[in-house]
This record gives C-alpha cells, sequence and structure tokens, in this order.
C-alpha cells in the first residue's frame, strides 16, 4: 500500500509540475463569495494559464542571463533543479516548446511576448492587451505578430496546444478525477476507516488534522474522549494510555480526567491554510535543487501549509519565519490536547462557501471533546477579481445570513462547552500601502518589476486575488475597506446577540495593525508581513505574531475559552516523551 501511495503522490506532483511548466499551475488564488468550484481546472482558465506562462518564461530567460548561458541550457538547468522523480514531464515540455522560446527570447522578446505568441495568453474582443513588463520599443502589439509568424512553423507545437486541457492527455483523466475528489472534498485521500483522519501528510492528510494512530479503526482519531480511559489502547490518540502499574490507575484518567481537554478547529480560507510560494522557485540569483526540494509537498497541499499555519500549526517552519499556534500553546497549556487540531480551510474560502466545507468537520457530540473554533474568512468576501469588484463583495445580509447558517451546523455537531471565536475582516489597504513600489522577487535581478506592475497585470487578466485593494485607485481601496468594516461590524453584532445551546461566541478584530506594531518593535518592516511572491497573504512572521496577539486576548478577556492549565504536564512529557510525535 505505501508503495501505491508514493506512486499516487508522484503522479499527483508530475501533474501539478505539467500544470505550471505549461503554465496553468498559478497561484489558487482567493476569490469572492461565489468562486469556482475547487476542482482542478481552476488553474487552466486562460487567465492563471498567461500568469503561470510569464512567470515560468521569466525564470527561464533570467537562469539563461545569470549563469551567462543559452536558453536551451537554462531550461536544462531548471528542470535539473526540479526533484528527481518529477523531471521527466519537464524534459518533455523543454523539448517542445523550448527551441520557440529560445528563439523568441534571443530575439530579445519578452516573456509577455512569448506567452502571447504561444496562445497561453489571449486578448478578448475590445479588452485590453495584459502585460506584466514595460512593452518591447517596437509595441507590444508589433511584436507579438512578429513572434507569431514565427510559431506558425511549429507543427508539434500546434498538436500539443490543441488539447484544452492538461487533464485531456490520455491516461491522466483517470488521475485528475482523483485529485478533484481530494480537491472537492477537502478530506484525506488515504483514511481507510473512514473517520477523517489520516497517517499520511499530505493530500488533506494529518498536515491538516491531527494524525490517526490506528487507521483501521473508525473510533480511534485525534479529540475523542477516551474509552475506558485508554487503559489498553490510545483511543484518542494523545500519546497517553496505561496503567500506571503503582496505584493501578489509568494515566489518562490520573493525568487528563477534569482536565477542561479540548481541540482547535479552523475554518478559513487561503490565509487560514498558510498559502505560501517559495521565493526561491523564482528568484534565480537563489535558485538551486535545494530550492525545489519541498515541492511535492508544497503542491500536494495545494500550496498550502497548513502545518506551520497560526491556528494549526505544529512543525518547525521550514519556509522562514518561526512557527507559534494556538493550537501548540494549548497542548502546551494541556498536553491531553495532543493532536487535537483540524485545519478546514480552503483557498478562496468566503462565508458563502465555507457552508459546504463546513462539512467536513470530524466532531461527534456524544463521544468526543469541545473545540475551539475559528471562524476567519478574511478578505474573500469583499475579494474578487472581476472588473466591477464592488458589486460582486458579499453585503451584509448576505454575511448574516452566511455566518448563522455555519453557526447553526455547528451547534448541531459541536460538544457542549465548545467555544467560537469570530475574526473580522483584515484591512487590505495595508497591502498597496506597503508593497506596490517595491521590486517583486521576479524583478529584483533586473529591477523591472513591481508589485504595482504585478497587481495590474493580474487585474486585467481579472485573476486579481482582490481589485479592490490591489490597486492604484485610492477610492476603491477606502470603499473596499469601508465594506469590510461593515462585514465584521455584523460579525461584532452576531457575537454580542446570537445564543446557541453548545458553544458562547466571541469576536474579535483581526490584528493585522497590532501585528505590525509588534513587528516594528522587534526592528522588522511591514512589508515582511506578506508573502513576497503573492503579494497578498500574511508572512509565516505574521502567523507567528498573529497568535501571540490573539491567545492574549483570549487570556485576559475570556480565560474560559482557553481552559485551565494542566498540573500534570510534567508527569505527562516524563512518561509519555513526545506522545508519539505528530
Amino acid at each position: 500500500m505505501k508503495g501505491s501511495r508514493q506512486t499516487f503522490l508522484n503522479l499527483f506532483c508530475i501533474l501539478w509540475l505539467l500544470l505550471l511548466l505549461k503554465a496553468a499551475s498559478s497561484s489558487p488564488l482567493p476569490r469572492g463569495k461565489d468562486p469556482r468550484p475547487p476542482s482542478l481546472p481552476f488553474g487552466l482558465y486562460k487567465g492563471h494559464t498567461c500568469v503561470g506562462c510569464v512567470l515560468v518564461v521569466s525564470v527561464i530567460e533570467q537562469l539563461a542571463q545569470w549563469h551567462n548561458s543559452t536558453v536551451k541550457a537554462a531550461m536544462e538547468r531548471l528542470c535539473d533543479y526540479i526533484p528527481e522523480k518529477l523531471q521527466g514531464f519537464c524534459y518533455v515540455l523543454a523539448e517542445l516548446y523550448g527551441p520557440h522560446i529560445a528563439e523568441l527570447i534571443d530575439r530579445e522578446m519578452n516573456a509577455d511576448v512569448v506567452c502571447h505568441s504561444l496562445r497561453l495568453c489571449k486578448q478578448d474582443p475590445g479588452q485590453p492587451l495584459c502585460h506584466l513588463y514595460s512593452p518591447p520599443k517596437v509595441g507590444l502589439n508589433t511584436a507579438i505578430r512578429k513572434a507569431k509568424r514565427i510559431m506558425k512553423t511549429s507543427k508539434d507545437l500546434k498538436i500539443f496546444m490543441g488539447f484544452s486541457s492538461v487533464c485531456a492527455f490520455p491516461l491522466l483523466a483517470d488521475l485528475c478525477e482523483k485529485i478533484q475528489h481530494v480537491l472537492r472534498n477537502k478530506l484525506p485521500f488515504e483514511d481507510f476507516d473512514g473517520d477523517k483522519f489520516s497517517t499520511f501528510p499530505t493530500l488533506r492528510g494529518y498536515h491538516w488534522r491531527g494524525r490517526d494512530c490506528d487507521d483501521k479503526n473508525t473510533t480511534v482519531y485525534p479529540g475523542r474522549r477516551p474509552d475506558n480511559w485508554d487503559a489498553k489502547s490510545d483511543s484518542n490518540c494523545n500519546g497517553i494510555w496505561g496503567v500506571d502499574p503503582k496505584d493501578g490507575i489509568p494515566y489518562e484518567e490520573k493525568f487528563c480526567k477534569g482536565a477542561d481537554s479540548k481541540g482547535v478547529v479552523l475554518l478559513g480560507d487561503s490565509a487560514g491554510a498558510h498559502f505560501h510560494i517559495p521565493p526561491e522557485w523564482m528568484t534565480v540569483t537563489q535558485m538551486s535543487a535545494k530550492s525545489f526540494a519541498n515541492l511535492p509537498t508544497a503542491f500536494s497541499d495545494e500550496l498550502d501549509w497548513p502545518q506551520f499555519s497560526e491556528i494549526t500549526g505544529f512543525l518547525n517552519s521550514t519556509i522562514g519565519g518561526w512557527t507559534d499556534s494556538l493550537y501548540l500553546r494549548l497542548r502546551k497549556r494541556n498536553r491531553c490536547n495532543h493532536r487535537d487540531l483540524q485545519n478546514i480551510s480552503q483557498n478562496g474560502g468566503s462565508s458563502g462557501n465555507l457552508l459546504s466545507l463546513i462539512k467536513s468537520l470530524a466532531r461527534n457530540q456524544l463521544l468526543d471533546n469541545p473545540a475551539i473554533v475559528i471562524y476567519a474568512t478574511i478578505g474573500n468576501d469583499v475579494c474578487n477579481g472581476e472588473r466591477d469588484t464592488l458589486a460582486h463583495m458579499t453585503t451584509p445580509k448576505e454575511m448574516l445570513s452566511n455566518v448563522v447558517q455555519a453557526l447553526r451546523y455547528l451547534d448541531s455537531h459541536l460538544p457542549n462547552g465548545s467555544h467560537v471565536i469570530l475574526t473580522g475582516l483584515v484591512d487590505g489597504r495595508f497591502l498597496w500601502d506597503n508593497l506596490h513600489d517595491r521590486y517583486h522577487p521576479l524583478g529584483e535581478l533586473n529591477k523591472d518589476v513591481t508589485y504595482s506592475q504585478l497587481y495590474s497585470f493580474l487585474d486585467c487578466l481579472q485573476v486579481s486575488p482582490c481589485s479592490g485593494w490591489l490597486t492604484p485607485n485610492e477610492t476603491l481601496r477606502n470603499l473596499t475597506s469601508e465594506r469590510a468594516l461593515q462585514l465584521s461590524n455584523v460579525l461584532k453584532e452576531i457575537a454580542r446577540s446570537e445564543k446557541f445551546v453548545n458553544f458562547d461566541i466571541f469576536y474579535m478584530d483581526f490584528p493585522l495593525r497590532k501585528t505590525a506594531e509588534e513587528w516594528r518593535k522587534m526592528g522588522g518592516e511591514p512589508w515582511q508581513l506578506i508573502e513576497p511572491v503573492d503579494g497578498f497573504h500574511p508572512s509565516q512572521i505574521a502567523a507567528a505574531l498573529g497568535t501571540s496577539i490573539t491567545w492574549q486576548k483570549a487570556l485576559h478577556e475570556w480565560p474560559q475559552v482557553l481552559g485551565k492549565e494542566n498540573p500534570f504536564n510534567d508527569q505527562i512529557e516524563a512518561i509519555f516523551k513526545d506522545q508519539g510525535g505528530h
């Protein structure tokens, strides 16, 4: 089984790599209240295809420049950097596209021109011609026409471009269906007993939910109350089980009875899932085989890193900064909480589509411990890539309906004694104010791409993660923040007025301002709190600092949410060490 699992993972990553190199695997950018379905073809929409192509061609061009090599050698170098088991498609595509890309770059045509000539960037009738770089001296239209004349000579390229989707390739259709299943249901791909927990890290496995300790027994999983105090086996996977030979009392009973154990659940978006594209993937001065060592993990976790995230992170960060999370602090406060975490987030999550996502929650009202649920869709209710972005934002009335529906669902599934914290929307003006005139990683080498240029390019293609905030239009930025404040006020009023049977409810503002203040005190700069590649999501540093602020607020204002400190923590650690790890 392990072999077939690894085979699937390799194929999964190869397909994503194919999408990337075919310029269709750009970041799964957040959408507004009506996102495209969370299935594989999201990356094949023409806007994302164009972005992916421009990014990849830019990297190839810059690799050739930095290493003073031919374009062909640069493509081979890029393929060599990718993990060995995933290199096959890269070489195939390099053979197919390489000569044409090389010829165009040798004629001093930039990535915009190359991708338009390959028809991976397209101009709709009546719409502007989208570009990332400054147009060539002869003009963008003229350069594209010239490049297209060159491309007409390629019979192989025409055949390859005839596929409307990567999933139309022979032998890949079935794999696409399996990947769609993972992306659509947000449940572990490998879960033999069907309890929604897994022993495999990625593909919605234990990077997202506490690791199962018996994947052949549906009654064994993280977060449940212990079966017969776990005298004979570990039914709740917290690593505490067996009987103390000194007095015959089960360790779980001795250390965890009355300890107010509880898990942590995040209902969120790409920020909560911790979306991150490693900047070294497109910074040629730093690029090496080591840069892409994390590519399989990244792709099979949808370019999210929940294992390092603000709410459910549990591993030391390998993407910069450090890991601090609500889960880790709850575990430190009470080691009986070990492994009791669920990150139920998705790229593009909003109050609307969270009503579907919430159904993947794993909590049994009768058998499980209470939970602290963080409801945090911090931007997508006002963020979309539409030209008339204001018209596509969630209204206060819709927000009220969506959130109340979600809370009613939680009330019917959470054990009594649970808690829900509603998090307000972010003020995204912070993004433009701190990034617009800085160079994007893709523009560092030649000082030719700023975040302002990137935002305009994405907006032109209608794939901007947030047209209302990532814009030079100050009026629009202010109107977007005004709507975000209105929606936050809806959440605040819900927390004040709504009552539920199985949980109490609280509200807190998204702590971006306080996070920036703390980071300045530490000698940091505000722009470092934003993901460098997408210029939109909170960075690893922001996530860790945000945890501290949230914890202090809860500790001082709602101490009952966190539960009491377990006086037996030291004894648990002495006997059970790391409790089986994560």
